[in-house]
C-alpha cells in the first residue's frame, strides 16, 4: 500500500515526505492549498480534525503531527533505509532528546518567522516587526547552544544523521532561503558545517525536486 502525504508544498509535510526518502517508502502526494483554506475542507477535516498539515494514509491508518509520524515510519521500517533513531537506547534517547528540542525551542520562533515574513503577505496581512524582532532573538539563542553542541559532535544527537537533524531541513531552508536569514546560520561554525552536510543529502535533493514551496 503507497503512503498518502497530504500537502507536500509545505514545510512540516516535507518532514516527513524527506523521512520515507530516506526509509526507501513508497509513497504519493496529495495537494493542499492552505492559501485557499483547503485545509478546513470538510472533506480534509475528517482526516485532520485541527485543519493542520501534515497527515498521512496508509490504507486504513491515519496519522497527523509531522514527528509522530517520523517516529512511527522509523521504527516500523527500521530495518530499511537510512537508521534515524539511533543504534542503542542512549542513542534513542539523545535522538529523542534533540527532537524534543526543535520542536519546543526551534521550531516555534523559526514558524513564526515564516508566518510573519512568508505567510503574511501571501494573506495581504502586515507583518509584526515586534514579534520577528522577538522571533529572531530566540531563535538565535537557539542556535547558539546548537554551535555548543555541534562543537562536540557531527550531528545532534552524535556522530550519526539521525530524525533529530532531519526535523530541521525544511524550515531552515525557508530561514536561508526567502526570509534571506543565512547569517543566523552561517556566523556560528558549527552550525553552518551541520547545515551544509544535512542540506546536501541526496535525500534533501529529492523532496525539493519532487515537492515545489510556494516560497521558493
Amino acid at each position: 500500500m503507497v503512503v498518502k502525504v497530504y500537502g507536500p508544498a509545505y514545510a512540516s509535510p516535507k518532514r516527513v515526505i524527506l523521512c520515507l526518502v530516506e526509509k526507501e517508502i513508497e509513497f504519493e502526494t496529495v495537494p493542499v492549498d492552505l492559501i485557499k483554506g483547503e485545509q478546513r475542507s470538510p472533506e480534509y477535516l475528517k482526516l485532520q480534525p485541527f485543519g493542520e498539515l501534515p497527515v498521512i494514509q496508509d490504507g486504513d491508518f491515519i496519522l497527523y503531527e509531522s514527528r509522530a509520524i517520523m517516529r512511527y515510519y522509523a521504527e516500523k521500517y527500521r530495518s530499511q533505509g537510512t537508521e534515524l533513531l539511533g543504534k542503542t537506547i542512549e542513542e534513542r534517547g539523545l535522538v529523542e532528546q534533540w527532537l524534543d528540542v526543535e520542536a519546543h525551542n526551534y521550531n516555534p520562533p523559526i514558524y513564526e518567522l515564516t508566518m510573519q515574513l512568508l505567510f503574511s503577505p501571501k494573506f495581504g496581512r502586515p507583518v509584526d516587526e515586534k514579534l520577528v524582532k522577538e522571533s529572531d532573538e530566540k531563535l538565535g539563542k537557539t542556535l547558539d547552544v546548537y554551535e555548543e553542541r555541534l562543537s562536540k559532535s557531527k550531528y545532534l544527537a552524535g556522530d550519526f544523521f539521525s530524525l533529530a537533524d532531519l526535523s530541521h531541513i525544511p524550515f531552515t531552508h525557508y530561514l536561508v532561503g526567502p526570509m534571506g536569514r543565512q547569517h543566523m546560520i552561517r556566523d556560528r561554525k558549527h552550525v553552518s558545517a551541520w547545515w551544509d552536510d544535512i542540506s546536501n543529502r541526496p535525500s534533501w535533493k529529492k523532496v525539493l525536486e519532487l515537492c515545489k514551496t510556494p516560497f521558493g
